[in-house]
């Protein structure tokens, strides 16, 4: 089924990407859980939902901040990104809006703007035999202020050379959402999968 959309003459999609193309939100919270094991840092599932957006190296300062931790930044995302690549393969993606990007393809730009690195953008959007068709990423480290800040979105509309009340916004997160309706947008949100 195709999601809804807002009316409207759009001439940009942006997409966030874990759990809004890539159903990947459970690959992500196990490859945090097995990394962070490693130094002993509870990561509840609720407030790693709570946190989907984020920068993986922000995470791991406030979570070295909550629990009075010194988890090496680098190290802690270089980790968690190999746990992640490994787990990847047992992503799928989400009909949806695959179902979207199929039907407004070659019409219209896309752009991907995640606060994954674009290690993980690009290995999840392969996976799907899709990256060829994204003209911009805008990933973790592309950007000053992450989401729910407009930055993000607003440095991808930018890019494609459109105007920011010209794109709509694809996103499964509550910063996800914050952030396009600061930058001006329409968004649709992504509901996650039902996990049966």
């Amino acid at each position: 089924m195709m999601l809804p959309l807002p009316t409207g003459e759009f001439q940009a999609y942006l997409f966030d990407c874990d759990g809004t193309i890539v159903d990947s939100m459970p690959q992500h919270y196990i490859a945090w859980r097995d990394t962070l094991d490693r130094w002993g840092c509870a990561f509840p599932e609720d407030l790693f939902y709570a946190w989907a957006g984020r920068p993986t190296a922000d995470i791991v300062v406030a979570l070295n901040e909550q629990h009075g931790l010194d988890m090496p930044v680098e190290t802690v995302v270089a980790h968690r990104e190999t746990r992640f690549q490994q787990l990847l393969p047992t992503a799928a993606g989400i009909p949806g809006v695959l179902r979207h990007i199929d039907d407004a393809h070659g019409r219209i730009p896309f752009a991907v703007v995640s606060g994954s690195t674009r290690e993980a953008v690009t290995a999840s959007l392969d996976a799907l035999g899709i990256l060829d068709r994204f003209d911009v990423l805008v990933c973790a480290g592309d950007y000053a202020r992450p989401k729910p800040d407009p930055e993000p979105f607003l440095r991808a509309a930018e890019l494609l050379g459109v105007p920011p009340r010209s794109c709509l916004v694809f996103e499964d997160a509550d910063l996800g959402i914050e952030a396009a309706t600061a930058a001006g947008m329409a968004a649709v949100r992504v509901p996650q999968p039902r996990r049966g």
